[in-house]
């Protein structure tokens, strides 16, 4: 079944937004931003969104890319374009979102041959992702070129790369290859993301600093409905959907999708589906999105549509319609939120890999 959301979109209309993805995908399996590069976290998106609409061959030949792409440490570079690198330092979300691809393919298809002949894919992104790690428990954003680690970490990264991490630590157990340093790690960085602020750069003003703890799974219950209380008026723009940055008159419609699968996760249904009509202003007759609507100059802006706001829309109608088996993923990632925080954290006030 395609998922479908009644009175909002139907399972057509859905089928027509991913053949809008696979039209854009390259001849070697790469789905790219509207400009031409590639990156692997919203590559893995679109791959997400293909196979929750049944589109198995585009989704498949997107993880290929992958394999083909995967560098020896793990990591893929930031940007590829025509399959070479363009920004060749590696982050650690995109290598963390190879796991909650892997994970969601077998909840929706099944397909545990497949799984395993992904898992070496998995497990060295995901070790790269650990080697990252500093001692206080956040995770740097990147490693460059010359394999030296960033000197900071990103929240809206570091809540991604939670659920990588207990996407991985699912994987590992249903293939029974269990890895109890992820493990470890997804505890160490899910307390920090909860109790640690100060362990990340500064980035406010955009919303997915605002929503994304809670839609990576590390925050759950009263703390996530707490932080999106307090900044709902800041970002939503009724009747539009939100906003990417807090001080630009500019919604974004995927941006607005994960908003709507952060509050879906946390059990406000009424509030996502609302949300989720809003943003429908951005479709456009053929089933694509635009990435974004400018309020006061009432333009789309930038002047494009985006494969991966395409991708956010299919996976918010999975999360609201619960169509297929991979559309609990973003509520199980918070499954383990509310555990303790783990023995050894340290919290230090300055980060040290």
């Amino acid at each position: 079944m395609i998922p479908a959301v009644p009175g909002v979109i139907s399972a057509d209309e859905v089928r027509r937004t991913a053949e809008s993805i696979a039209a854009v995908q390259d001849d070697d399996g790469g789905i790219p931003w509207p400009e031409g590069h590639v990156d692997a976290w919203n590559h893995i998106e679109c791959l997400m969104a293909l196979t929750a609409a049944g589109l198995r061959e585009p989704a498949r030949k997107g993880f290929d890319w992958l394999v083909r792409h995967q560098r020896t440490d793990g990591s893929w570079p930031m940007k590829l374009r025509d399959g070479v690198a363009v920004e060749a330092g590696g982050e650690s979300n995109h290598a963390a979102y190879a796991a909650v691809g892997v994970w969601h393919d077998l909840l929706v298809t099944g397909d545990e041959a497949f799984a395993r002949a992904m898992w070496p894919m998995v497990a060295g992104a995901l070790d790269f992702v650990v080697g990252l790690q500093t001692r206080r428990g956040e995770i740097v954003w990147e490693r460059d070129i010359h394999g030296d680690p960033a000197s900071y970490a990103l929240l809206t990264g570091c809540s991604s790369v939670y659920q990588g991490l207990r996407c991985g630590v699912a994987l590992a157990e249903r293939l029974e290859d269990p890895r109890p340093e992820w493990e470890l790690a997804a505890d160490h960085l899910g307390h920090v993301l909860r109790e640690h602020p100060e362990a990340f750069a500064d980035k406010s003003r955009f919303s997915m600093d605002w929503y994304y703890p809670v839609l990576g799974g590390a925050v759950r219950g009263s703390q996530a409905h707490q932080r999106i209380e307090d900044e709902w008026d800041v970002f939503v723009v009724p009747g539009l959907g939100i906003r990417c940055v807090s001080d630009q008159p500019w919604v974004t419609g995927a941006e607005s999708c994960e908003l709507v699968l952060a509050l879906d996760a946390t059990g406000e249904r009424e509030k996502a589906l609302k949300l989720y009509t809003d943003m429908q202003h951005l479709r456009h007759e053929d089933g694509s999105y635009w990435t974004g609507w400018q309020f006061v100059n009432e333009k789309h802006f930038p002047h494009e549509r985006s494969a991966y706001t395409a991708a956010a829309v299919i996976l918010a109608a999975d999360a609201l319609s619960d169509t297929t088996g991979g559309s609990a993923i973003f509520r199980d990632a918070g499954k383990h939120a509310a555990d303790r925080a783990p023995t050894g954290c340290g919290c230090q006030r300055v980060a040290s890999i």
